[in-house]
């Protein structure tokens, strides 16, 4: 686009959560022009293709229990494919195992069904791990799994176009103000967009979409290198996504697997660093699946990808909703490795502020900017 044009809502990036927001303000009403920026229109390096896919109800903060329960009947809701095989996390100490005792009330007071699992139940339910150095286990026996992560961005996506959201590929390089407001956008091709209300669904980039209007966000991209193997012998049964004591995780994928962990140390990364970390998975990953089950100790890789994180450096939790200063800009930053399975209610909730200026479906207020500016912590322990 070039020249000047002007948009009700600019929605700067247009992935799972730029696209909720714009699907949502569809759904409730909302009659003006809605536009959303998008670099990578096919999304070859957006979080949202690159993601495991997961969605769990297994988190410290009862209020992201409640986004992502909204996520599973969403997820439902749209008919996509849902495997509902479930998350085990495992401890190896007491403190682990008071941790997850600590979680699992405030999950199934939220309305999860989450299971404390002894070493005994642990090694009836899932026979292939070995259990000796295990001292608990909690089990998401229902609305965790995985799912089509392209197939949820293409429902809001199309659904938003059918709509009349109109989808531009661009870049967003600057933000015109207006006093306590954002004006308008300036983009990579030269053209400029005035706007009632400015969502920063960036990603990767949102803190430094942020920055262009003054504003400084805790969010830094972090990469993850995702592997994918084969073993020489499959376990039986619906295996569910295992979350070793060490942080490396793994679930099946197809007739294989796929695993990762979080890095030591885990630096900030430059927005076209995408080079995958080979050596995770000889020094981090296999040793640890190898010496948690028999199946693992001989495996073929098949293939690796990495992908990024806007992790929040303040609490590992999203910054969700207008800023207390600049009332016209939206945040939709930080989701620390959480934001396909929290777009459906986040989008939800941008929509709902935008457009009645409350929240009505979820209270997202708690991970607003204002914690931010107080240097309050609304801390998510369970970061996996």
């Amino acid at each position: 686009m070039t020249g000047n044009s002007s948009a009700d809502i600019l929605i700067c990036g247009g992935a799972v959560v730029g696209s909720a927001v714009a699907y949502h303000l569809t759904r409730l009403g909302f009659d003006g022009r809605i536009v959303v920026v998008e670099r990578d229109p096919g999304y070859a390096k957006a979080a949202t293709g690159l993601s495991a896919s997961g969605i769990r109800l297994q988190f410290s903060d009862p209020l992201n229990v409640a986004i992502s329960r909204f996520g599973v009947e969403t997820i439902r809701g749209f008919g996509l494919t849902f495997h509902e095989q479930g998350y085990l996390y495992l401890a190896a100490t007491e403190a682990g195992a008071a941790e997850l005792r600590s979680r699992a009330a405030v999950q199934v007071a939220a309305g999860a069904g989450t299971e404390l699992l002894d070493r005994q139940a642990l090694a009836a339910r899932f026979g292939h791990l070995n259990v000796g150095d295990l001292t608990l286990a909690a089990f998401g026996a229902r609305d965790e799994g995985w799912f089509d992560n392209m197939g949820l961005l293409a429902a809001f996506r199309d659904g938003a176009r059918e709509a009349g959201v109109e989808y531009l590929t661009d870049i967003v390089v600057g933000m015109e103000m207006d006093g306590a407001r954002v004006a308008a956008a300036r983009l990579a091709s030269g053209g400029r967009i005035g706007c009632g209300h400015f969502v920063n669904a960036a990603g990767g980039t949102g803190a430094e979409v942020a920055a262009m209007a003054g504003v400084a966000i805790p969010v830094e991209r972090r990469k993850r290198t995702v592997f994918s193997f084969d073993v020489a012998e499959r376990p039986d049964g619906r295996l569910p996504l295992m979350i070793d004591p060490s942080g490396v995780w793994c679930r099946p994928e197809g007739p294989g697997f796929i695993a990762a962990c979080t890095p030591d140390p885990d630096p900030a990364v430059e927005a076209e660093d995408f080079e995958p970390r080979h050596a995770e998975f000889e020094e981090m990953v296999w040793p640890v699946l190898a010496a948690r089950a028999e199946c693992f100790e001989r495996v073929k890789l098949r293939g690796f990808w990495a992908g990024h994180y806007d992790y929040c450096t303040l609490d590992a939790n999203a910054i969700v909703g207008p800023h207390p200063e600049i009332g016209n800009l939206h945040l939709a930053n930080g989701f620390s490795g959480h934001g396909l399975q929290q777009a459906p209610a986040v989008g939800r909730g941008i929509a709902e502020r935008i457009a009645f200026g409350e929240y009505r479906t979820l209270d997202l207020g708690p991970l607003g900017f204002g914690r931010v500016a107080e240097g309050r912590r609304q801390v998510e322990r369970c970061v996996i």
